[in-house]
């Protein structure tokens, strides 16, 4: 494809030049992003002003945007029905984000949408193979719990591996307890402290309180009650209910001194990631 400079100036082969069709679709890509930055700002009104449009000339991603405008009250009035029909026709034009959001809609029983556990499977798996991370994180979930599909823990680890990939922390999480558990492999503790240690480090409650109770009992890294207590904290702090089964422990073996250290560093925010995990 030439670029503006060459057909500005001339150059370039003309039969290399993009099609009107191509063009509109660079067009609409520019207009999406510029969309999607504006709702990242908090700029909904912007976004929305983009994506009703589009919506209107039936743009597969701009159904799925304006839906979950809709569906969770931003630059609009919420009207979970509206964002049911928008993610309904999002999804019969194949777009991963609103097959994961109407199967969301399913899942809960939302939106006049009867809930159904096996067609919110359905459409997560849909969107799963189609690369979206969230629906790979819910559809590992529901593999493991066995609701609306069969139980399967060993593919419930490949989609949260997936995921994970991705950077989503709820499936490293999910990984530490398959490997803590052996559903579907061996157990192996190390490989479970090391799931939940990156869940944690990127502020995933129940991954920094199952951390904190590996560090307490030695469970694939090398004892250690302050550190224990520092996740512990921190997960209670972001609302897990599983760091309360080992505080009362944890404590006793600290002195006041360590408990005051534990406590101060699990005020402090989590220092940045870097790229390389």
């Amino acid at each position: 494809m030439v670029t503006w400079l060459q057909r500005f100036f001339g150059r370039g082969n003309p039969e290399d030049e993009p099609s009107e069709e191509e063009q509109e679709t660079d067009e609409i890509d520019a207009l999406m992003d510029m969309a999607f930055k504006a709702a990242q700002r908090g700029d909904y009104q912007t976004a929305i002003g983009v994506w009703r449009p589009l919506a209107k000339e039936k743009w597969p991603r701009a159904m799925s945007n304006l839906g979950a405008c809709y569906a969770e009250g931003l630059g609009v009035p919420r009207n979970i029905d509206k964002a049911a029909r928008l993610f309904s026709s999002a999804s019969e034009a194949g777009d991963s984000v609103g097959r994961r959001n109407l199967a969301t809609l399913y899942f809960k029983g939302e939106g006049g949408v009867e809930q159904d556990d096996q067609r919110a499977a359905e459409l997560f798996e849909l969107a799963a193979g189609q690369g979206d991370a969230a629906a790979q994180d819910m559809l590992s979930w529901m593999m493991l719990e066995g609701q609306g599909v069969e139980y399967d823990p060993t593919e419930a680890r490949e989609w949260a591996l997936a995921a994970a990939e991705q950077g989503v922390a709820t499936s490293m999480t999910r990984l530490g307890l398959i490997a803590h558990n052996a559903l579907g492999m061996d157990r192996d503790a190390e490989e479970a402290a090391r799931w939940w240690y990156e869940a944690a480090r990127r502020g995933e409650a129940d991954g920094q309180a199952m951390l904190g109770a590996a560090l307490h009992l030695g469970a694939g890294v090398e004892q250690d009650d302050r550190a224990a207590m520092i996740w512990l904290l921190r997960a209670e702090q972001g609302g897990s209910a599983l760091a309360a089964a080992f505080m009362a422990t944890v404590r006793e073996a600290l002195s006041p001194a360590q408990l005051k250290t534990a406590t101060d560093a699990a005020r402090k925010r989590l220092p940045p990631l870097d790229d390389g995990r």
